[in-house]
This record gives structure tokens, C-alpha cells and sequence, in this order.
């Protein structure tokens, strides 16, 4: 075929592209497959972050606990369990009281808090009831009337007294695991209740 009968109106049916600008599979291939990978990275953070989140360090008050650096405190905060069912420990913010220690759940929420070498409670007098768990006798604090949904019990048998503050949804789980670590590290001693006020 002569370069006379190529030319002409049909002339540009019959030309090739130059090999730069077609579009290579390979190219077309990686330009979909980038963003489909980038969102299912983006999937797989967002579950890990749902399964794993980040609990802000407890930010906790400081009371009166003139016994933290006795024996029974320096002897029981070691010997803690790392988790109480399903709370877990959890960091304190600085500066953090005392021989002191504090589980949540993973999503945060109300932790389970405890303290160890307070004072007497003052409504721990001689006429005060007592709950034994797991050999150990613990006495409640609580305020019905104030509709708070958490409680404060004392183990009041240790030679030092050792509070635990959590929400009533924690079940028992919590004081059952701690008595288990008191029983086992600190011995009995006899209970010292207040008289009762006149």
C-alpha cells in the first residue's frame, strides 16, 4: 500500500497510539487496588481502637492514710491481682496518692479503687454490721438516701484498715479477689471497733 492511499480522512483510524500514553494493566491495577487497601488499613485501626482503647490515667483525691508506708500496705500492694473480672489495672495520674490502686473497665468508666492504711471509719462502731468474704471481714459504707450507685467497703480485720471504692455494677467479683490476696498476705488480727456514741 502506497503512503498516498494511507492518507486522507480514514488516515487516524489506522494509527497506533505511542507506547507513553496507553495505560499499562499493571498502573490500572495499583491506582485501584491503593485505595481499597488504604480503606481497609483505615477498618482495621478503627476495630483495634474499639478493641483496645485508651483510658485516660485515674485522677484520684488524696484522704487521710496514715499507715500507706506500713508493713500490711507495702506488703499487700504488690500481691494485688492485675485484673478483677473485667477490670483491669489502670494508671493514676501524678501525683497519685499513697499506696493507693485503681481498675476499670476497658472502655474506662467507674473504677474499682483501693486504699490502704486509713483510719477507723467512724461508722465503724461495735454495733456495725459485718460481711465475711473469703475469710475476711469487710464493713460497708454507704449512703442509701444519697442515690449514689457505688459503695465503700473496709476491710476492718488486717491491723490496718483498707478501703475499696466501686460501683455496685462491678458485682462481687472484685471483693471476692481481693480477700483472696488479703487472706493470703496479711494475718488476722483482732477487730477494733469504735464504742458506740451515746
Amino acid at each position: 500500500m502506497s503512503s498516498s492511499e494511507t492518507e486522507g480522512p480514514d488516515a487516524d483510524r489506522y494509527s497506533v497510539e505511542p507506547e507513553d500514553t496507553r495505560r499499562s494493566p499493571a498502573l490500572i491495577a495499583t491506582a485501584v487496588a491503593l485505595p481499597v487497601a488504604m480503606i481497609v488499613a483505615v477498618l482495621a485501626i478503627a476495630v483495634f481502637a474499639r478493641q483496645h482503647p485508651t483510658r485516660e490515667p485515674l485522677a484520684l483525691g488524696s484522704v487521710p492514710q496514715p499507715q500507706a508506708t506500713g508493713q500490711a500496705c507495702t506488703t499487700l500492694l504488690p500481691a494485688l491481682p492485675s485484673s478483677l473480672g473485667d477490670y483491669t489495672r489502670a494508671d493514676l495520674a501524678r501525683p497519685a496518692p499513697p499506696a493507693t490502686v485503681g481498675w476499670q473497665l476497658p472502655d474506662g468508666g467507674d473504677p474499682v479503687v483501693l486504699r490502704c492504711g486509713l483510719d477507723r471509719p467512724a461508722e465503724f462502731v461495735k454495733s456495725a454490721a459485718l460481711q465475711v468474704i473469703n475469710g475476711v471481714n469487710w464493713f460497708e459504707v454507704r449512703d442509701p438516701a444519697s442515690g449514689i450507685t457505688s459503695g465503700t467497703w473496709y476491710v476492718v480485720d488486717r491491723g490496718t484498715y483498707i478501703a475499696v471504692t466501686m460501683p455496685d455494677k462491678a458485682g462481687p467479683t472484685p471483693l471476692q479477689d481481693i480477700s483472696n490476696t488479703v487472706a493470703k498476705v496479711l494475718p488476722a488480727r483482732p477487730i477494733d471497733p469504735a464504742p458506740i456514741p451515746n
